[in-house]
């Protein structure tokens, strides 16, 4: 009797009954309310996030791991069981949960004022709000710390001045996380989108994350209250300790891509025929879905355990980074092999293999490239700094 791909190795039976009720209502508003839209979402390069955060607000899906404010106070292995589930519907609905629970929330409730919070995460937490969160440049991806937004005092405010580009959410943002050099060091702000100065250029023609709103945002003499500042954030620990909280997500997450993919191909392989026969029948298709199934495997063991490591005694930045590194760059080569299986028909609208293979294209950069991954467990390894080495 055949079995799907992650009941291999009876998986399952590790989680609690309230992981698997959270996973499974997460896939059911994936099937009733992504599913069916998501392929002419992606062609058309349009989403509609309003409507989709605050759905995912009733449920308690944005911030969820936090607590207090709204959020539901829920567990690091429900929060990535609910990014693998959006995943497999499609890698820019994840990513609209990530950056508005692990990046724009995560930051006003770690490092922001009492006021902030009461202001902010509520609204957010409902989806009746949307935030996002800018550190990466035009000119500075990789390399934060030499970001060339800046920040300077005037009297008792804040005047910021620079860009920032790649933002997911930034589109539709009620308040942006905006990071900035400071006389100080780097700075967070939390900067409503209505303020002066701050404008946004929606990025178009997209090959990848079609599904998601991502902008450029300028930052032409902001005017801020030093009531804005989070007063928490000192340093670039804090804006990089904010990106460990949505790589968190993406371990999980690119998981549900590389399942739906699996999944895809093994449906397929077993009712298209050639020669006569299925071509699941044949040999070279069995040994790719053998590999890829034990690599789905491994990569679910790995987001499992992190998540109750996450749980009990915390995460550090590397571990999270062996998370990311192995789990996305496994997905998209499952993603690229099923490919090959639905032959012609994998460059279809009609599957998700493509669409996925290039959205995965995007999370194998975002929240840190591969070999920004690499290096941070190198050093972990060796003691040794090699970046910009």
């Amino acid at each position: 009797m055949a079995v799907s791909p992650l009941d291999l190795l009876d998986v399952d039976d590790l989680l609690t009954d309230d992981e698997r009720d959270v996973r499974e209502l997460a896939r059911r508003i994936a099937a009733d309310r992504v599913r069916p839209h998501i392929a002419d979402w992606y062609e058309r390069g349009e989403v509609p996030v309003r409507d989709l955060a605050r759905e995912f607000g009733k449920l308690g899906f944005l911030g969820m791991h936090l607590t207090g404010y709204g959020c539901a106070g829920a567990t690091a292995v429900q929060y990535g069981l609910v990014c693998m589930e959006l995943e497999a519907a499609d890698s820019g609905v994840r990513s609209l949960v990530s950056v508005q629970g692990s990046l724009a929330m995560y930051a006003i409730w770690k490092f922001g004022s009492e006021e902030q919070k009461q202001r902010w995460l509520p609204g957010m937490a409902a989806g009746d709000l949307i935030g996002c969160f800018g550190l990466t440049e035009p000119d500075h991806g990789s390399d934060p710390a030499n970001m060339a937004t800046r920040a300077r005092r005037d009297g008792d405010d804040w005047v910021l001045r620079g860009g920032k580009m790649w933002i997911t959410n930034a589109p539709l943002a009620d308040v942006a996380v905006i990071w900035a050099r400071t006389d100080e060091g780097v700075t967070g702000f939390a900067v409503p989108a209505t303020t002066p100065g701050f404008s946004v250029r929606e990025v178009r023609k997209k090959l990848s994350l079609r599904a998601s709103a991502t902008g450029e945002i300028t930052l032409d003499d902001v005017r801020l209250p030093d009531s804005a500042r989070l007063p928490l954030a000192r340093g670039l620990k804090a804006p990089l300790s904010c990106l460990t909280e949505a790589r968190f997500g993406i371990v999980w997450g690119a998981l549900g891509a590389a399942r739906d993919c699996l999944e895809t191909a093994i449906a397929y392989a077993t009712s298209r025929e050639q020669f006569g026969r299925p071509i699941a029948g044949f040999q070279l298709t069995q040994a790719k879905l053998a590999d890829m199934a034990l690599e789905l495997q491994k990569g679910y063991l790995l987001a499992l355990h992190l998540g109750r490591r996450g749980d009990s005694a915390g995460l550090r930045p590397e571990q999270v980074s062996v998370g990311k590194l192995n789990n996305v760059r496994e997905a998209i080569k499952i993603a690229r092999q099923c490919r090959t299986i639905l032959g012609g028909n994998g460059i279809s609208g009609e599957y998700p293999v493509l669409r996925h293979a290039n959205n995965l294209e995007s999370v194998l950069t975002y929240e840190g490239t591969s070999e920004i991954h690499q290096l941070v467990i190198g050093q972990k390894l060796t003691g040794l700094n090699a970046f910009g080495g």
